[in-house]
């Protein structure tokens, strides 16, 4: 066994370690043929060459942490997982740039950048294991999008290696750059089925000022969402953040975190949220009057702004109980939709009362970001046979709304029956366009977002 690749056993056995079968989605498909780990983009270049010509079928994987299962394998699959490519190559501490492999994790990138005197705000609650390739290849938010955008927006330039083995390289530093047509933007979001991401070029943010963070109990989910414009409007940038989560979230939160309740006010619905200043400034009066006037105009019951960072960080453990409550449930379903704000409230109402009907044995949780309409839901536990079921209830309540079936976590395999929620049949046949053209014989990631 070579120091890059991890072959079967003469016995028969796979030899490759199973946290490589799977990603956080819990799928399981088979057992891939060979298991390559490169550590350079011209390793990656010859591999996805070789199984172009030869007609092996490659799954990608970056840390393993998707839930649309788009970086588990099939059986004969040659896996190419990209953690050892994992280095930051450069960061130019002048202009608040920095050029990684795509291997590297999104704390490594964040560590780097804090270190360069500069702030990369993309995060998640995987900062630890997930990988900024990955991320873009699913265009990922997380908590500051509201503030910052997506990784669409921290990503100035790519390395990708195509499906045939060449290498497009386009690390432009620019931000600026009107000379055609952005290669960029054909590959994230793409999950990895026209090209394998190696190498990024990130545009870092000037490190903010302090933040002060508050817990807030809403009597009811248009208040949320009137709340959110009153503090868009009162703090304007500032705002950094805006997680809402459901009263059943926040008290199973609680349970399984043993954090100390925030609020003593009990309320159907809950938010967290940051403001955030320029260095040196105090936004803090500013959060308070925008809370008071909520407060005044009924859309806040009551709420706590943290007297420090230890209690911000309380207040956040909340809402990062996640893990904790993914194994209370299993088996479940999670969904991360993204809508309108004027259609959440019917949203949330319909699906509730369904799943609740159809399925009163369940937890269904509903929380999210919001501020970049992204709602998930999480229920469970499920018998497998009533996976499909629950599928159909969430996502037939998005039809008529201007609704994405996937707003951060992409379609793999996982979503793929209900891409026509999200697609129109002409956009369908464009995306198929792209895939023929750029990967013909269908090497990279096949059978990922649509058949």
């Amino acid at each position: 066994m070579d120091a890059g690749t991890d072959k079967p056993a003469a016995s028969g056995e796979t030899g490759i370690d199973p946290r490589y079968l799977h990603d956080w989605s819990g799928l399981e498909r088979g057992t891939p043929r060979v298991l390559h780990r490169p550590r350079s983009t011209e390793e990656v270049a010859a591999i996805v060459a070789a199984c172009d010509r030869d007609g092996s079928k490659i799954t990608v994987q970056g840390g393993l942490t998707g839930l649309a299962g788009g970086a588990v394998p099939a059986d004969g699959d040659v896996v190419i997982n990209l953690e050892r490519m994992n280095a930051i190559e450069h960061v130019d501490s002048l202009e608040g740039i920095m050029q990684v492999q795509a291997g590297a994790t999104l704390q490594q990138v964040q560590l780097a950048a804090e270190a360069a005197g500069w702030y990369f705000p993309v995060d998640l609650g995987a900062r630890g294991s997930c990988q900024v390739g990955g991320n873009a290849s699913t265009n990922a938010g997380g908590i500051r999008v509201i503030r910052y955008g997506t990784m669409r927006d921290a990503v100035l330039g790519l390395e990708v290696v195509l499906a045939d083995g060449s290498v497009v390289t386009s690390l432009t530093r620019l931000v600026k750059n009107s000379a055609g047509l952005d290669p960029r933007f054909l590959f994230i979001g793409s999950e990895g089925t026209l090209g394998i991401i190696t190498r990024l070029t990130l545009r870092l943010q000037p490190k903010p000022g302090d933040t002060v963070t508050a817990f807030a109990a809403l009597p009811s989910l248009d208040g949320v969402t009137s709340l959110l414009r009153d503090l868009r409007r009162a703090l304007g940038p500032s705002l950094s953040a805006f997680e809402f989560m459901s009263t059943r979230f926040v008290d199973l939160s609680l349970r399984l975190t043993g954090v100390a309740r925030p609020l003593e006010t009990a309320a159907p619905w809950y938010v967290l949220l940051d403001a955030t200043g320029a260095p040196g400034a105090d936004v803090t009066p500013a959060l308070h009057q925008a809370l008071e006037h909520a407060m005044a105009d009924g859309l806040v019951a009551d709420c706590a702004v943290a007297a420090n960072g230890a209690q911000g960080q309380r207040f956040w453990r909340v809402r990062e109980g996640i893990p904790e409550i993914l194994t209370e449930l299993k088996p479940l379903i999670n969904f991360d939709v993204g809508l309108p704000w004027v259609e959440t409230r019917g949203f949330i109402e319909r699906a509730e009362a369904t799943l609740t009907a159809r399925f009163p044995e369940a937890t269904h949780l509903f929380f999210g970001h919001l501020g970049d309409n992204n709602i998930h839901v999480v229920s469970g536990p499920h018998r497998p046979v009533d996976f499909h079921a629950v599928d159909e209830i969430v996502y037939g309540e998005l039809h008529g709304r201007r609704a994405t079936i996937s707003a951060e976590h992409g379609i793999g395999f996982i979503k793929k029956p209900f891409l026509h929620v999200t697609r129109s049949p002409e956009e369908i046949a464009l995306l198929r366009r792209l895939k023929t053209a750029l990967d013909l014989n269908a090497t990279l990631n096949p059978g990922r977002v649509f058949d």
